[in-house]
């Protein structure tokens, strides 16, 4: 119930928002935990997803900067997650991933799936990325040292120590690989991944498969690689990103509103959601967009949920 009420709030305070679907018990949803990007926004937090099968968030796309205190409002569940999918490295996508496992060893005791992409010049592979936070000894916190394994003396981890995290199984997928990489086949969950471009940092995009519906969390991109359009093509729901205003063209990390609607109409989804939504007129957006796509389309806000069907 909280959580109903949480999304019927959030579609009432953000602007040029269709109104939220109702998360649909026994279903299939998606809900957003942040539907911004990097800058200060008082209406969106950044970039977070929970997808929801029946009343358990299975799946975790990003942890964006606020997405940990909506992950706790959702009611959502550390224990039940199957994966935590990290799509890139940028901080409006994972810096809340910190605060999400600060103490987590006290709400799961089994090991927590998390994947994200290979690294190059401009980001580290997700592995060395997480030592570079978490290494016992030299990470930024080593308190969390138990999510890599970590067994140190002087670090308190013990219920009541204030310290601990639970244990992270951790997967790394080449953004550079032609086909898809399956990352998770589970319980009835097929999770996939696809390198996409977002100037020269490695991202992904993620494919969900479950029962018989397929959702696509498309992360930043340009819109420009075929490749994206046949990992999306015929999916129940495809999330997009609106980084970009009306009349911008494509810049090297975002794809421009009518580029965004052309990779939608291409991939012939069910759904096109819109979310990390940037600071511009989105009415001017949503329509420029509308001249390349004429699907059913949902503009996201925080704490939404979109059932998929």
């Amino acid at each position: 119930m909280f959580r109903l009420i949480a999304i019927m709030v959030a579609s009432l305070l953000a602007p040029g928002v269709a109104s939220a679907q109702n998360c649909q018990p026994g279903g299939v949803a998606v809900q957003i935990l942040g539907s911004g990007g990097p800058r200060l926004d008082r209406l969106r937090s950044s970039t977070s997803y929970l997808l929801w099968i029946g009343d358990q968030a299975r799946i975790l796309i990003d942890m964006g900067g606020g997405a940990y205190a909506h992950f706790g409002q959702t009611q959502a569940k550390l224990a039940d997650l199957s994966l935590v999918a990290v799509s890139h490295l940028h901080p409006d996508h994972i810096s809340d991933l910190p605060a999400l496992l600060w103490q987590s060893h006290l709400a799961r005791k089994e090991p927590l799936p998390i994947v994200g992409p290979s690294g190059n010049d401009a980001a580290p592979n997700f592995p060395a990325f997480l030592n570079r936070l978490f290494d016992e000894k030299n990470g930024a916190f080593p308190v969390l040292g138990a999510t890599l394994g970590g067994s140190r003396r002087d670090i308190p981890s013990g219920p009541g120590s204030g310290g601990g995290s639970v244990r992270l199984d951790v997967g790394v997928v080449d953004v550079t690989k032609p086909e898809p990489t399956t990352v998770f086949e589970r319980d009835g969950l097929t999770v996939t991944a696809q390198g996409i471009p977002h100037g020269n940092m490695p991202t992904l995009a993620y494919r969900v498969k479950v029962r018989d519906v397929s959702i696509v969390f498309s992360s930043d991109q340009t819109g420009t690689d075929p490749k994206f359009v046949d990992f999306a093509k015929g999916a129940n729901l495809l999330i997009m990103h609106l980084a970009l205003p009306a009349g911008a063209k494509n810049n090297p990390l975002h794809a421009a509103p009518n580029v965004v609607g052309r990779v939608a109409q291409q991939a012939n989804v069910g759904r096109l959601l819109i979310s990390h939504i940037g600071l511009f007129d989105l009415d001017a957006a949503l329509a420029e967009l509308k001249t390349a796509y004429n699907g059913p389309l949902t503009v996201g806000a925080d704490l939404q949920c979109t059932p998929v069907k």
